[in-house]
């Protein structure tokens, strides 16, 4: 059984939207893209790369899926990040494409997220990271599927946004198994499922 780790962006207040750049995510008029970019540092990019480090598949919602194409998919900058993110196995929960072509080693999960979810983390494989995703991270939290969580918490409120947890999210413990903390102020928690 694969174990599916949720990795976000979030601001003091929750805010998980558009965290990357200005364009990422407008939607509702979101006017405060780009704010994960104030707080970038060396630290805080060895926290990241170290998810990135041993072997793993991808697991992401329609939006997120469409959003990293434009950016990853075609980049050839010897960043590790492209190379992981290219090479990786790349499945796309969604109920309204029509495939997943455009973007290399990417697999279509049609129909309900978290059935088919399901289904994928029950089988033998590589664990499932989800960077970002917040609508389909509610839905796989609110059916107990994720098994951890790393948490890249901001020293900023945004006031407005989609937060990662909109409405009332279901009961559920967890262990911090590690926190750093950057010299930007960023805290890395990770947390494991009881």
């Amino acid at each position: 059984m694969r174990s599916i780790i949720v990795t976000m962006n979030i601001s003091l207040d929750g805010v998980a939207q558009g965290p990357g750049r200005p364009d990422e995510d407008i939607r509702a008029g979101f006017i405060h893209g780009g704010w994960g970019a104030w707080n970038q540092d060396e630290a805080l990019a060895q926290e990241m790369a170290k998810g990135m480090s041993g072997p793993g598949d991808m697991l992401l919602g329609r939006r997120t899926w469409q959003d990293f194409t434009t950016v990853w998919a075609h980049r050839e900058d010897g960043n590790p990040y492209t190379a992981h993110m290219n090479a990786a196995t790349k499945y796309v929960a969604s109920g309204t494409l029509d495939d997943a072509s455009a973007w290399q080693n990417s697999v279509l999960l049609r129909g309900d997220a978290t059935q088919t979810v399901a289904k994928l983390k029950a089988q033998d494989g590589n664990d499932l990271g989800v960077v970002g995703s917040a609508a389909l991270v509610r839905s796989l939290h609110a059916a107990g599927l994720i098994d951890r969580y790393t948490l890249v918490v901001h020293p900023v409120t945004l006031g407005s946004g989609t937060r990662m947890f909109e409405g009332a999210a279901p009961l559920t413990r967890y262990r911090l198994t590690s926190s750093v903390t950057t010299t930007k102020g960023v805290i890395v928690a990770r947390y494991d499922r009881l």
